[in-house]
């Protein structure tokens, strides 16, 4: 009954900008912990972004601070990942998730904490 649906990914020249969209039902991200992870080919599943917004915390990998922005819209209940000065080694799928435990008081940077996923949505960096 939990569904999380990503959108806003397309092809971009390395410098630009793109803001992903994760719209959920049955699970509120203003009560579960969220995050954004993503799979380059021929590459494992890496963490991007975690965000806790009952604490107001964030975390982002090292790879994209400075550059990538988590957020959560209550009204919209829906997650955002603002993803400025893209490079071509951001190409990847990315996908939203949601945490499988409600209330927690930190963020998370490991998959097998989170128990939904979307089906993603793809992120191409031309040089």
């Amino acid at each position: 009954q939990v569904q999380l649906v990503e959108s806003g990914g397309g092809l971009v020249q390395a410098g630009g900008s793109l803001r992903l969209s994760c719209a959920a039902s049955g699970r509120t991200f203003s009560t579960y912990g969220a995050g954004w992870f993503r799979q380059a080919p021929g590459k494992e599943r890496e963490f991007v972004a975690a965000i806790n917004w009952r604490v107001g915390n964030t975390d982002l990998a090292d790879s994209v601070k400075g550059r990538f922005t988590i957020s959560v819209d209550n009204a919209k209940n829906a997650l955002f990942l603002q993803m400025n000065n893209l490079k071509p080694e951001d190409t990847a799928v990315y996908y939203c998730a949601t945490e499988r435990h409600p209330g927690l008081t930190t963020t998370s940077r490991w998959e097998w904490e989170y128990d939904h996923w979307g089906q993603g949505t793809q992120v191409t960096v031309s040089s």
